[in-house]
């Protein structure tokens, strides 16, 4: 499903700067300090995410194979009266 908004372009600095609505960036996984890349096609301007993308809770969960991490771990042994 597309996601759009209009938007102002604004200076910063010397620069220009065009903030990414939240909504749009959750469509795209985009977070804040995540390196992308810019490139201009036609009269378009595309930003499109580098490296490797940081995985949603959601997307993590979906992507969880019980039969491969399934069961329980302990990290130490019983420190009291626990009963097993």
């Amino acid at each position: 499903m597309a996601n759009r908004a209009t938007l102002r372009v604004q200076k910063w600095g010397n620069s220009l700067a065009v903030r990414i609505p939240s909504s749009v960036a959750r469509s795209v996984g985009f977070e804040a300090g995540q390196p992308v890349e810019i490139l201009t096609q036609d009269s378009a301007l595309v930003v499109t995410a580098v490296g490797d993308r940081q995985l949603s809770l959601s997307q993590k969960l979906a992507l969880f194979d019980p039969g491969q991490h399934g069961g329980e771990h302990r990290a130490s042994r019983p420190v009291g009266r626990e009963v097993l």
